[in-house]
């Protein structure tokens, strides 16, 4: 049960970092502009993985 309830807030994080991510696209386009980058891509990629590992062990 509990590892259901990890998974299922690792999935609804991912999804929120990519929209958060979308939703920040121009402010990062004119942030780059300016020579900063956003590490959203790492928050995405991060919770991406953690998820991918959490669905290959219990099989979802």
């Amino acid at each position: 049960m509990i590892q259901r309830v990890y998974r299922t807030t690792l999935f609804a994080l991912y999804q929120v970092s990519l929209a958060l991510g979308i939703v920040l696209m121009p402010f990062a386009l004119v942030m780059n502009r300016a020579g900063v980058t956003l590490p959203v891509h790492r928050l995405i990629e991060n919770l991406g993985d953690a998820y991918e590992g959490v669905s290959t062990e219990t099989g979802a």
